[in-house]
């Protein structure tokens, strides 16, 4: 990858993660989460990965966020579950932990599927 490429992308992605964390300290978490969600990230991955790689890239990239989806909903759930009782730090590193043992349960079957 060219490193003029990577500086794009990484400004793009903090310009986004940089907005989002604002907004979310100004009390505004609703909006937040619509901008973390909104679509400018995967439409932005999408044209770059098409751009460089192509269609079939493309469309197994779109799989892997739909199959990465379930994944990710738990670990949201368990933050919300459980930072009121545990606090940020034990309720970031299970979520994640639980995230990546269920995204690799996924890889795994989905290895197996095809």
């Amino acid at each position: 990858m060219q490193l003029k490429n990577f500086v794009v992308y990484f400004m793009l992605g903090g310009s986004i993660v940089s907005a989002v964390t604002f907004m979310g300290s100004q009390g505004k978490g609703l909006l937040a989460a619509f901008v973390a969600t909104f679509p400018t990230m995967t439409v932005l991955t999408f044209a770059l990965i098409h751009s460089k790689a192509g269609q079939a890239a493309t469309v197994d990239y779109a799989k892997g966020l739909l199959f990465m989806t379930p994944p990710w909903i738990i670990y949201v759930v368990c933050l919300i579950i459980l930072l009121p009782r545990w606090g940020f730090l034990k309720s970031l590193i299970v979520g994640v932990l639980t995230y990546m043992v269920l995204a690799g349960l996924v890889s795994i079957v989905i290895r197996h599927l095809k």
